[in-house]
């Protein structure tokens, strides 16, 4: 006798015009605009009603577009990107964000995207940038021991002192009350380095090197947990990260 089947999860349900006026398509009134002209067609059919209620289904994209073009994807949504240099993480911080580089309109979705963990201007790399909270926290929280892997190059050759000095657990920062977790180090050249860290906190690949007498002059990252950046992910790509790949982070 063969077990029963676990029931499936509930699809979440919304109004047409409020799922898209959290998707950044405009205000309800707009969206209501929207389906009076025709714009939105859902399985081949146009939808007449903008307060008509939805299950809000992985295949909903496919099924649904608006203005012919396919319904942006509804949160959750993480996105892998290959961050350039000289945009910032923040929403706050002047110069160009890393937010400008996706559709303007999801500038407006809600919940709002935010990067998981910010590189700086200088620093380059892999970036996840989500709406999912729990996913975010599960991410940083440092109980997990995500592991986040950098390339830095140096402004001075490498004196053979630093990876015992980041491994001790017992180096102190600058303005830093408790010491930091112990870290690996893997020289790869006379100015070049792998380094493995399992927080993140504040300029914190930087600062470690200042604490041992160096400066970075190039940062870059390679990995978070086990998820690394795409080959053939070009600066400034992204796409959406799959649930394989949020399941290999935690790996």
């Amino acid at each position: 006798m063969t077990a029963p089947k676990a029931p499936q999860p509930k699809a979440p349900m919304a109004r047409l015009d409020r799922l898209l006026a959290n998707l950044g398509y405009g205000s309800r009134r707009e969206v209501s605009a929207l389906v009076a002209r025709g714009q939105v067609v859902l399985d081949g059919a146009v939808v007449k009603d903008a307060g008509a209620r939805l299950a809000i289904t992985p295949d909903l994209p496919a099924r649904m577009t608006i203005s012919r073009q396919p319904l942006d994807p509804p949160a959750p949504l993480t996105l892998l990107m290959h961050k350039p240099l000289g945009v910032v993480c923040s929403h706050r911080e002047a110069g160009r964000s890393v937010y400008e580089l996706l559709p303007q309109r999801w500038r407006a979705r809600m919940p709002g995207l935010s990067s998981i963990g910010r590189l700086d201007k200088e620093t380059s790399g892999l970036l996840l940038v989500t709406d999912d909270g729990p996913f975010l926290h599960r991410v940083i929280s440092p109980k997990n021991h995500v592991e986040k892997v950098y390339l830095a190059t140096l402004d001075r050759p490498l004196d053979g002192s630093e990876a015992e000095a980041f491994a001790a657990g017992t180096l102190m920062l600058e303005g830093e009350k408790e010491p930091l977790a112990p870290a690996v180090l893997e020289p790869i050249g006379l100015k070049n380095a792998r380094l493995i860290i399992t927080e993140g906190r504040y300029h914190q690949v930087r600062r470690m090197f200042a604490a041992v007498g160096n400066h970075v002059v190039g940062l870059h990252r390679e990995r978070i947990g086990g998820l690394a950046l795409p080959g053939d992910l070009e600066p400034g790509a992204w796409r959406i990260l799959t649930r394989d790949e949020q399941a290999a982070i935690f790996s």
